[in-house]
C-alpha cells in the first residue's frame, strides 16, 4: 500500500506541481505527518522532490523528472480516460484504485496527447448521477472489507462464505462458489452457485464474507453475459408474477417498461394511447409502478389491481378533503 502511495505522490506533484503537506495529505487520505515521511522516503530513494518554503511553498520535483508512455494515439488515451470515469468500479469498491490507476495514465501520455484528451474526456459525461427529471440514481453501499473478501475469491477462484439477509428472511451463513460480479444499474450482484444450483446474491445485502481456502466448483471459463441473461429470463418468469393489461400515454411509455419485468403485447389504442400486456414481480409492484404514473396510465385488468388503485386513490382524496375543510 505505502508503494502505491509513494507513486500517487510523485504523480501528484508531476500533473499539479507544487502542493502543501495538507494538499497532498488531502489527496491521498492520510496525515500530513505521513506525507512527510513518505517525502523523505522519496528524497532517499533519489527521487528529485524538494520543499520550498514560505507563504507559498510547498513541494515539487525538479523540471523534465518523468517517464513516458509511447504507441497510444489520441483516441486510444481518450478512451482510457472515458473509461474511467464510469461508476461500476464503485459498485466493486475498486473506486480509489481506479482513481489512482487514471492518474497514472494521464502522467504517462505523451506530452502531445495529456492536455487535449483531458480536455476532451471533461466533455463526455457517462451515467450521471440523476436523470432529466432530478431523479438522484444512488449505487447502494457495500463495506469495502465485504468487497474485498468477494473481489478475492471470485478471483481466485476459491468458496466464499457470506452472511446473507434475502428479503423478508432472517440473515443466514451459506458457502457458495463464486462464478463473477455483475453490475446493473450501478447495483452490483454475485453470480454463484451453491450445491450445484445457480444463486444469485445483491451485494448490498452481504452482511459479510469471508473468502476460503477449498477451491470452487466452477467451470475454467464463463461467458458472464450469457450467464446473466439466462438469470435474469427465470427470474422474469417465476415467483408470484402477474401480468397487467395497461393503457399508457405514450410520452410514459419508457417510464412504465422501466418498471416492468417484460412487455408481452404492445399496440395502439383508438385514442392515441397504448395498450400493453406487461408483468410484475407481484401484485404490490404492479400497484407501486402504475401510481408512480399517475393519470398517464390506467391498469384495465386485472380486477383486483384496479381495486386496489381506487381505494388508494380514496384515501388520499379523503385525506386532502379533509384538509381543505379544516383550513
Amino acid at each position: 500500500m505505502r508503494a502505491d502511495r509513494l507513486v500517487s505522490l510523485v504523480l501528484l506533484l508531476r500533473q499539479r506541481g507544487r502542493l502543501t503537506a495538507t494538499e497532498l495529505a488531502d489527496e491521498l487520505e492520510v496525515s500530513t505527518r505521513t506525507v512527510l515521511r513518505d517525502i523523505e522516503a522519496l528524497s532517499v530513494a533519489g527521487v528529485p522532490v524538494f520543499a520550498e518554503r514560505g507563504r507559498h511553498g510547498g513541494f515539487a520535483l525538479l523540471p523534465g523528472f518523468r517517464t513516458e508512455l509511447t504507441g497510444l494515439n489520441h483516441d486510444e488515451a481518450l478512451a482510457l480516460l472515458v473509461a474511467g470515469s464510469r461508476r461500476g468500479a464503485q459498485a466493486f469498491g475498486l473506486g480509489s484504485a481506479l482513481a489512482s490507476a487514471m492518474l497514472k495514465v494521464v502522467d504517462a501520455l505523451p506530452e502531445s496527447y495529456r492536455d487535449t484528451a483531458a480536455d476532451v474526456a471533461e466533455r463526455l459525461l457517462i451515467d450521471p448521477e440523476t436523470d432529466l427529471l432530478s431523479r438522484r440514481l444512488v449505487a447502494e453501499e457495500v463495506p469495502g472489507t465485504i468487497l474485498a473478501e468477494v473481489r478475492r475469491a471470485v478471483f481466485a477462484g476459491n468458496k466464499l462464505r457470506i452472511h446473507y439477509a434475502a428479503i423478508g428472511q432472517a440473515p443466514t451463513w451459506r458457502t457458495v462458489d463464486p462464478i463473477g460480479l455483475v453490475v446493473v444499474r450501478d447495483q452490483g450482484y454475485l453470480l454463484a452457485t451453491r450445491s450445484g444450483a445457480d444463486r444469485t446474491y445483491r451485494l448490498s445485502r452481504l452482511l459479510a464474507a469471508e473468502e476460503l481456502t477449498e477451491p470452487a466448483q466452477r467451470p475454467d471459463r464463463v461467458d458472464l453475459d450469457l450467464a446473466w441473461q439466462e438469470r435474469s429470463t427465470r427470474f422474469r418468469t417465476g415467483g408470484d408474477q402477474i401480468a397487467v393489461l395497461v393503457r399508457v400515454n405514450p410520452a410514459r411509455r419508457e417510464d412504465l417498461v422501466g418498471t416492468a419485468l417484460a412487455v408481452r403485447i404492445e399496440e395502439p389504442d383508438a385514442d392515441g394511447w397504448l395498450r400493453m400486456e406487461v408483468t410484475f414481480q407481484d401484485s404490490r409492484h404492479a400497484e407501486w409502478a402504475l401510481w408512480q404514473l399517475g393519470t398517464d396510465a390506467e391498469a384495465m385488468a386485472p380486477r383486483s389491481l384496479r381495486g386496489a388503485l381506487r381505494d388508494r386513490a380514496a384515501a388520499i382524496a379523503t385525506r386532502y378533503e379533509e384538509s381543505y375543510r379544516d383550513s
